[in-house]
């Protein structure tokens, strides 16, 4: 009888730990966090997406998002995210500007750890010049 209460006491202390091992609360599992634009002509789509579900078992909230400077411009979701459900963060670089560049979005969320980082990175070139055609008789024969 002894062995039967303690082998019943060990299922059920161990049917409480996997229960409070179990997350609960809304979690943000994204597909990708860095996006790399690659190299594209100044003045190119500035518009990259970042998907991501709602992985936990709560609505999820993305309180805010942040870009790293104004040339970095993050549009989110401002209605709750459902279990199972996936959205996308939408982010647009200023490829007005030349160069390679390394930028991030912060959010915030209503997680148990709410803070997420996402990358953007790429170069932006100026795209050659075409070579002008010489002045001449405009290509008549003489």
């Amino acid at each position: 009888m002894k062995q039967v209460l303690t082998a019943i006491a060990f299922v059920l202390l161990g049917a409480f730990a996997v229960t409070a091992q179990t997350s609960t609360g809304p979690t943000m599992t994204f597909d990708v966090t860095t996006v790399d634009y690659g190299s594209i002509d100044k003045g190119g789509e500035p518009l990259r997406k970042f998907k991501f579900t709602n992985t936990g078992n709560e609505p999820l909230i993305i309180k805010s998002a942040k870009g790293s400077c104004g040339c970095t411009v993050p549009k989110y979701p401002q209605e709750p995210i459902m279990p199972g459900e996936s959205n996308f963060i939408e982010v647009r670089y200023d490829t007005q500007r030349v160069g390679m560049f390394t930028k991030t979005v912060t959010l915030d969320t209503n997680e148990a750890t709410p803070t997420h980082t996402l990358t953007i990175k790429g170069e932006v070139k100026t795209p050659p010049t075409q070579e002008s055609v010489p002045a001449g008789n405009g290509g008549i024969k003489q």
